[in-house]
């Protein structure tokens, strides 16, 4: 009958380790459970607010490149030698800049404030504005013109044979124009219409 009793105490005993480690196991399941779901939950917030921040970044962009549309000068063609120690190379390129508007550029006229009524006592049609910036800028071409030519005829053909060359070379003249105008407009873009070396 002892032995009974030492078989029940220890079957009683091994019920109770077993109940014991199973709900251990239940309960450290729950918690890591909940752990997970809280964690994966700030993970997913965060990204998603991170992905909202990028896409009114892109809106941001979008937006400025809106606004920044400028004024575009032709300076024309340029005909150059180029830097090629071996032989003669030329370059034949038209070049076109874009620069920033002035708030006084393109005035509101009267009429327009009036409500385009013109009767009596109408002020005449002002200049033209544009004729106002050309005019403007052409004090500023030679030495525009000169920046470009000294720019374009320090380069191989090699060098501007490739995009990043023709890259490196608009960011320089873009630079050089900046220091031309002063602060009076900023330079945005400078483009290659034709572009042919020989």
């Amino acid at each position: 009958m002892a032995d009974n009793d030492k078989t029940d105490v220890k079957q009683q005993d091994i019920t109770k380790f077993l109940i014991m480690t199973i709900a251990s196991i239940i309960i450290m399941f729950v918690v890591f459970a909940g752990v997970n779901y809280v964690v994966m939950e700030n993970l997913i917030t965060q990204k998603i607010s991170m992905l909202n921040l990028s896409q009114e970044e892109l809106a941001d962009e979008g937006s400025e490149d809106e606004i920044q549309r400028g004024i575009i000068v032709d300076l024309g063609d340029f005909i150059l030698n180029l830097c090629d120690e071996n032989q003669k190379k030329y370059l034949k390129v038209n070049v076109a800049i874009e620069v920033t508007k002035k708030d006084t550029d393109f005035p509101e006229t009267e009429t327009e404030k009036s409500g385009g009524h013109g009767g009596h006592g109408a002020a005449p049609a002002p200049a033209d504005p544009m004729e106002a910036i050309q005019k403007e800028m052409n004090q500023y071409k030679p030495a525009i013109r000169d920046a470009v030519i000294t720019n374009l005829s320090s380069k191989t053909s090699a060098e501007l044979a490739t995009a990043a060359g023709k890259e490196l070379a608009k960011e320089q003249i873009t630079n050089d124009i900046n220091s031309i105008l002063g602060g009076e407009r900023e330079v945005l873009r400078v483009s290659f219409g034709q572009f042919i070396i020989q």
